[in-house]
């Protein structure tokens, strides 16, 4: 019954090493970091912000494309700490050209420092997409519309907002990736949704990257709800803002023919104008709530990039690190110099090539090792108490054995009250000794006869003890057939998976007809991981088992030693 509780609980202590060493594969070669500068000599952005979309550019001169899969599908993103994953998703990758857009989810980023980052790893053939464009942005963020997808204007967020026609340009190259031009009569057209829902309460944010062809008037965004229908444009070369009777206006310039980042922000009974992360000029504007369909680009004439509709008033520090972060070569965000080639880690590549049959096998033998390892140290522990109680019988034995041989003697009840006797296989000897002769001198004072023993008596003592010795010797034997089969088995049990394993990796070979060492080698190595595994079972086992029957044979040969002493004691005390 102990043997299978033991199993029991060494399946599942496999149990939970097996999926550990599942990962063990799961290695990016490359990974770079990612540096993030609030300070003046950077973004100067001083109370920092959350949950920003950030901007991360790749190209030649930051990035090794040349490791990398050709989608990008292998390229992960960590926090500062290089283990907490982030959200992305990928807008443009162009491995031939080498330049790539992504968007990564920052969970923060402090105001007036230097300490934040991020890290970006690749290299990992096996690695699967995990690209998430909607968990890169947060829950007020509204609608994205990137302009980068070919089959129509589509919206990054979990929203949905696509439009339902667009009579705009495309333009590959925008300042992020792709961007459309409206030429005064093209426009794009957003279904109605109850995200789209403009609240009073909560505001909104409004942005974009904006190349105006001149100062002609044309609207970026108009949501149309009757009287209350909310438009933001240009006119005079300035942004604008109107819904119903409340209107504003920017106090700065657009610049007709370069990109800019816009961005208005209207909450609490008042709206704020942003160009390239610069405050343009504020106002008063009370926002009433609004619903609708939207429009983009009507009668605008512009090209267009990165519209973005958040239903919440993002602070000024936050449009600043928006648009900062999209510009190229931004200077509060660079990289590493240095690119990080992780070592080759020659465990990762073994476990990450062994096979089913391998992983069997290995997980048979771990079963076993914990079992042996579960055998030393319990049988090691009790060797340990039993000596320690027999060297303490000894002592008093060797004090007083003539009382301790006097059945019925004052001694006799107080060795026995001692704890450590139970534990004693000298003491459990001399027990069943002292039982004996006690049961021929009580035959004896009923017959009237004097206490003796006789030769006869002695030869029934000396039966008993070595029956007694026997079932003690088989104790203390016990599970020590466990230790003989790990160390004749395990080499066995490895030897088995490395064949398996070999016969298993040439069959792959001649399948599928590739003969090259990186083919073989990794099938051959992990083959022999087996046989590794079979003898780091069998050797401890081995080590163990010498050392435990050398201690058990010892203690069996100090009982054997009593039990001739108990005898001749006896025989020359009680003798007639």
């Amino acid at each position: 019954m102990n043997v299978i509780k033991r199993l029991g609980s060494a399946i599942a202590v496999l149990a939970l090493c097996l999926p550990v060493l599942a990962h063990a594969g799961d290695e990016w070669a490359h990974k770079k970091k990612l540096n993030f500068d609030t300070t003046t000599t950077g973004a100067e952005i001083k109370e920092g912000v959350a949950q920003l979309p950030l901007l991360v550019r790749l190209h030649s001169g930051n990035f090794t494309f040349a490791d990398v899969k050709p989608d990008g599908s292998d390229l992960r993103f960590f926090a500062a700490d290089d283990k907490t994953a982030l959200a992305y998703h990928i807008e443009k990758f162009d491995a031939a050209n080498e330049l790539a857009v992504l968007w990564v989810q920052l969970p923060k980023l402090a105001g007036n420092a230097k300490t934040d980052a991020l890290w970006v790893h690749w290299g990992n053939p096996k690695a699967v997409p995990t690209a998430d464009a909607k968990a890169t942005y947060d829950a007020t963020q509204v609608m994205v519309l990137h302009f980068s997808e070919a089959d129509g204007v589509k919206d990054a967020t979990g929203n949905a907002n696509n439009a339902k026609e667009s009579t705009a340009k495309p333009v590959a190259a925008g300042p992020i990736g792709g961007a459309v031009a409206f030429d005064g009569a093209a426009k794009i057209t957003v279904p109605a949704s109850p995200s789209l829902k403009i609240g009073a309460a909560t505001g909104f944010t409004f942005s974009a990257w904006i190349k105006p062809v001149g100062k002609e008037a044309g609207t970026l965004f108009i949501q149309r709800d009757g009287a209350k229908s909310l438009a933001i444009g240009v006119a005079d070369g300035k942004l604008t803002i109107a819904q119903g009777a409340a209107k504003a206006k920017a106090t700065a310039d657009l610049k007709p023919g370069i990109y800019q980042h816009v961005a208005v922000v209207a909450a609490g009974g008042k709206v704020a104008f942003f160009i390239d992360g610069a405050a343009a000029g504020s106002d008063s504007f009370a926002l009433a709530d609004s619903v609708g369909d939207v429009t983009i680009g009507e009668g605008l004439k512009a090209e267009v990039d990165e519209l973005t509709l958040a239903g919440t008033a993002r602070s000024a520090d936050y449009i600043k690190a928006l648009s900062a972060s999209q510009i190229p070569d931004s200077p509060m965000s660079s990289f590493d110099e240095k690119e990080e080639t992780a070592e080759i880690s020659y465990a990762a590549i073994l476990l990450g090539a062994v096979t089913i049959d391998g992983w069997v096998v290995i997980g048979i033998l771990i079963v076993m090792a914990i079992i042996s390892f579960w055998v030393m140290i319990t049988k090691t522990i009790a060797l340990a108490k039993i000596n320690k109680a027999n060297a303490e019988f000894l002592e008093n034995f060797a004090d007083k054995s003539d009382a301790l041989l006097t059945p019925g003697s004052a001694a006799i009840a107080t060795l026995a009250a001692n704890p450590l006797m139970p534990r004693s296989t000298i003491y459990g000897l001399y027990a069943i000794g002292l039982r004996e002769m006690k049961h021929r001198f009580d035959a004896q004072i009923v017959a009237g006869l004097a206490n003796s023993l006789s030769h006869a008596s002695l030869d029934a003592i000396r039966a008993s003890l070595d029956a007694a010795m026997v079932r003690e010797n088989q104790r203390l034997n016990s599970g020590m057939v466990l230790l003989t089969i790990a160390i004749s088995g395990g080499p066995f049990l490895g030897l088995l998976g490395t064949v398996v394993g070999v016969m298993i990796t040439f069959a792959a070979i001649a399948a599928a007809g590739d003969v090259n060492v990186n083919a073989i080698a990794p099938g051959i190595a992990a083959a022999l991981v087996a046989t590794v595994a079979g003898l780091i079972v069998a050797i401890p086992a081995l080590f163990g088992y010498n050392w435990l029957a050398i201690r058990i044979k010892n203690t069996s040969a100090d009982t054997q030693v009593f039990a001739d002493e108990f005898l001749t004691k006896s025989a020359e005390m009680h003798s007639l």
